[in-house]
């Protein structure tokens, strides 16, 4: 049986549902009940992701059975400190988004609040999916709002990469259904629990097979994390979004990133027999080359938002490079790394929309020109003018644009820069210990991605605030400032608070890395009811 705090576990997924029921029922025309219903929506879900944090970390596994079915006959949603995690993540971008589509516009389009609802129901779903076909289901929730989000809005270059955004995840759900019918065919079942169980039992006629299909599944889940070279859609998709939109879609590569972790963790463990660790190798050097190609795509970046979107790929390659490691302590630093990254990569997107507000069109790209050609201004400086005039507006811009380039470059003293040494420490281990070469090339990756992040983001800044600043001082609402201090504020937590963070993602790594307790607590029937009621 489940008391009434367990049912706060599907609350995630059966809110934003009929939420954005209500305001597709309620219409377009009636703006104040779409605010109303939207604020009430995200703010609950933000709190439900905090009370469900803190369930995670003090019961660890929890289960709800719809209908009160065992796993294996009925749908089961699984909340561990992993799925707490993304469901807190997921939450804070949202509200983040939602609170600054309020602002100059009153959104981005038609319709973009239903959406963001069915986006969080997606979301959410995905996370807490105990089994393949409802993880299926809930990826194809998510990606249908989001092929409408990625689309909104009117301009040429929108339509045209949204429409590869929408083809491209289109042909990654055909491959994720084929690998969930191979997976049934051979193993005989779809929970996530059941099936770890059965990979050491699967008859060596059949492993192969297995194997290529739960393969072919990894590809459609790679394909939305970004992995170099399924990933080449991602920074024009990304950047021609609007800023709301491309916020909450900068968690999308993390979902792919997140069912890759539990399923190798769960399939691919010292249980598995001959398919432990399967996978592994392809995964540290598709990471490595993802970083590789991202941080190129940074330093040739020739806009801000394609600068933020090569900062997804990277951030993408970074954590799948560490899974790849299968070190339970790398992967406790990638996990504050994901956290770190996923806020400050939302706060830059919201950030741009400011910054870029009131710059010539195509400014960035102009700036290029000038540097590579010569051709910007060479007025001499008159003797009298000694410093600019900073509006207060621009000042805060600025520092809010030095926040994020220290949280994506990995610098001190921020979270960005405590997860990298998260990650970098187990790696090399005590003193005396002898490093692995794989060791020093994953540390050569960090640190040279960074270094990219570093020199691109100071072009940037200083083109953007001191050599070609907006002809015009941005008008800046509060709803859309007050965000993107949520989100850096968010990542300052996790600095002050790094402590009780990194001891949360161990514990979240070591239950991964051991999963029999997830095991376990699945396939664990539900008590019966006592006789006589109650």
């Amino acid at each position: 049986m489940t008391g009434w705090a367990d049912h706060l576990i599907i609350a995630p997924i059966i809110l934003p549902m009929l939420t954005g029921a209500g305001m597709i029922l309620a219409g377009d025309g009636r703006r104040g009940v779409t605010v109303a219903l939207g604020l009430a929506s995200t703010l609950s879900l933000l709190a439900l992701s905090v009370a469900l944090l803190s369930v995670a970390d003090t019961t660890g596994v929890r289960i709800y059975r719809l209908g009160d079915w065992p796993a294996l006959f009925g749908i089961v949603l699984v909340l561990d400190r992993l799925s707490a995690m993304m469901l807190a993540l997921s939450s804070a971008l949202g509200l983040a988004s939602f609170v600054f589509s309020l602002g100059r516009r009153h959104a981005p389009g038609a319709l973009f609040h239903p959406l963001l609802q069915l986006q969080f129901m997606g979301l959410n779903g995905a996370f807490l999916a105990g089994d393949l076909f409802n993880l299926f289901v809930f990826f194809e929730v998510m990606l249908a709002a989001s092929y409408g989000m990625a689309l909104h809005g009117s301009g040429r270059a929108r339509v045209l990469a949204g429409l590869h955004y929408v083809v491209i995840n289109l042909l990654a759900s055909l491959l994720f259904l084929i690998g969930v019918s191979v997976v049934y065919g051979i193993a005989g079942t779809l929970n996530m629990a059941d099936l770890a169980t059965r990979m050491g039992e699967v008859a060596v006629e059949d492993r192969a097979l297995l194997e290529a299909g739960l393969a072919v599944m990894g590809i459609a889940f790679l394909v939305k994390a970004a992995m170099w070279p399924l990933g080449f859609w991602l920074p024009g998709t990304y950047a021609a979004a609007t800023a709301p939109a491309a916020a909450i879609l900068s968690i999308l590569s993390k979902v792919g990133i997140y069912a890759v972790l539990r399923l190798w963790s769960l399939l691919f463990s010292e249980d598995s027999g001959d398919s432990a660790g399967f996978g592994g190798t392809a995964l540290l050097i598709g990471g490595l080359l993802t970083i590789a190609y991202g941080s190129a795509a940074i330093l040739g970046a020739q806009s801000l938002r394609r600068l933020a979107g090569a900062s997804v790929m990277v951030s993408s390659g970074t954590l799948l490079a560490t899974i790849g490691t299968g070190h339970s302590a790398v992967t406790g630093g990638a996990l504050l790394y994901l956290a770190s990254s996923v806020l400050a990569i939302a706060a830059f997107f919201l950030l741009i929309e400011l910054v870029e507000r009131g710059r010539e069109a195509g400014a960035d790209v102009l700036a290029v020109t000038r540097e590579a050609f010569g051709t910007g201004d060479s007025e001499p400086v008159e003797a009298h003018e000694v410093g600019v005039a900073i509006p207060g507006t621009l000042a805060l811009l600025g520092l809010s644009f030095i926040a994020c380039a220290l949280l994506l470059a990995g610098l001190p003293p921020l979270s960005g820069f405590l997860a990298k040494f998260a990650i970098l420490a187990p790696l090399l281990g005590p003193p005396d210990a002898v490093v692995s070469v794989t060791s020093w090339v994953l540390m050569a990756a960090l640190i040279l991605s960074g270094l990219a992040t570093v020199v691109a983001m100071l072009r940037a800044g200083i083109e953007a605030f001191w050599t070609s600043p907006a002809s015009t001082a941005a008008r800046v609402g509060l709803a859309e400032i007050v965000p993107i201090g949520l989100l850096l504020a968010l990542c300052a937590a996790l600095t002050v608070a790094a402590g009780p963070a990194v001891d949360y993602m161990r514990a979240t790594a070591e239950a991964l890395h051991a999963p029999s307790g997830y095991v376990r607590s699945v396939l664990t029937p539900p008590a019966p009811v006592p006789k006589g009621g109650g």
